[in-house]
């Protein structure tokens, strides 16, 4: 009667097994939302182990640092600026020595007693802590603790590594859509975003300038900007120096767009040698002083240095601010495009702003430039 009952018990265990693989490997094919997917598997590892307390940590493997991705049984509010560092406590250990670590009696191992001791905010009775890897490298640990490891069968823990490999894949598929997504939005020349994520973003700024596309009193739009930017005889330096020289001196002048409208704001490569820049909820006065500072930039910067080269490039530029200048996206993208060919034949290497209540207002070529 004895042996009967251990084996129903043993075939309900392994049924209750099956039943999460089953459940974690329909969510895994049925959501690409990284947060939903771990939270599956989590909740299906919670109901599985019973542990008081558990945590996701997410490795940071340019900082060498941990960071708390999911918990339980702890606050998250004060875990979620908590950095861990490699080799520092039980999960940074885990993710240091790649190697799992199972203590299902903390009191009566000698090692990690002291350390139990050593922080009694914890109340450590038993730990279960695995990295979650993909091939050699640790993505992240997950990390159990007072489980009642003791009365867990072993295949407890192999069923836990399942669990692992599950999050790995979780997290390596993550990571691919999160690269192909980037790869579809950026240009491959000067890492900034290309003109399809320019339209994007665009209509995104419009609906919420426009209170989620619901028209509003004009007076309480929110402003953007955008400017528009030529490289001027960019041409003449392709056929001079080659297609290779003109693509390292685009992305040259990409960096020096990107660091000069700082991180609130956002540069495209538009095509060829235009870009566009978005700059958010700065009214024409705003983005006309940080338009004058990247024509300043782009004009007396020395391009290809570190090859000797000192390349000097000017920029034809067309600014244009939602709403005055265009309340659609069709208007305000054709009201800036417009502003950069009025420059380009007012003699190039000058702002060419839209007003909407006076003609065009120039901004003329820096004196002392080297350019011509």
């Amino acid at each position: 009667m004895r042996e009967k009952r251990q084996i129903e018990s043993i075939d309900s265990r392994q049924l209750e097994s099956l039943r999460v693989f089953h459940e974690v490997a329909s969510a895994l094919t049925s959501s690409l939302k990284l947060e939903d997917l771990l939270r599956t598997i989590m909740a299906q590892m919670e109901d599985f182990f019973g542990p008081e307390q558990w945590s996701l940590l997410l490795l940071d493997e340019d900082a060498k640092e941990l960071r708390y991705a999911l918990s339980a049984g702890i606050d998250e509010e004060l875990l979620k600026d908590v950095r861990l560092p490699l080799g520092e406590g039980i999960a940074g250990y885990v993710a240091e020595s790649g190697d799992p670590l199972v203590v299902p009696d903390v009191s009566v191992d000698p090692d990690w007693s002291q350390y139990a001791a050593a922080h009694p905010e914890l109340h450590l009775q038993s730990i279960a802590c695995l990295p979650i890897l993909h091939g050699n490298r640790t993505l992240a640990v997950l990390q159990l603790h007072n489980s009642k490891l003791d009365l867990l069968p072993d295949s407890s823990i192999s069923f836990l590594r399942v669990l692992c490999d599950y999050t790995a894949i979780a997290l390596e598929n993550a990571r691919h859509v999160k690269l192909i997504h980037h790869l579809t939005i950026t240009d491959d020349c000067t890492g900034l975003f290309n003109a399809r994520c320019l339209y994007d973003m665009l209509e995104a700024e419009i609906k919420a300038s426009t209170n989620g596309g619901k028209r509003v009193v004009p007076i309480n739009l929110q402003h953007f900007s955008l400017l528009f930017l030529d490289l001027d005889h960019f041409k003449s330096i392709n056929d001079t120096h080659g297609h290779l020289i003109g693509s390292r001196l685009l992305a040259e002048i990409g960096g020096v767009i990107k660091r000069t409208i700082g991180p609130e704001h956002v540069a495209f490569r538009y095509g060829g040698d235009e870009f566009v820049c978005l700059l958010r909820e700065l009214d024409k006065p705003a983005a006309l002083e940080l338009a004058k500072a990247l024509h300043t930039a782009l004009a007396t910067t020395p391009f290809l240095a570190s090859s000797g080269m000192n390349i000097a490039i000017t920029g034809s530029f067309g600014l244009a601010t939602f709403p005055q200048d265009g309340g659609t996206l069709q208007d305000i993208v054709r009201s800036a495009d417009t502003m950069m060919y009025k420059a380009k034949a007012e003699g190039r290497n000058r702002i060419s702003v839209a007003d909407s209540s006076k003609p065009i207002t120039d901004i003329a070529p820096i004196k002392g430039s080297r350019h011509t």
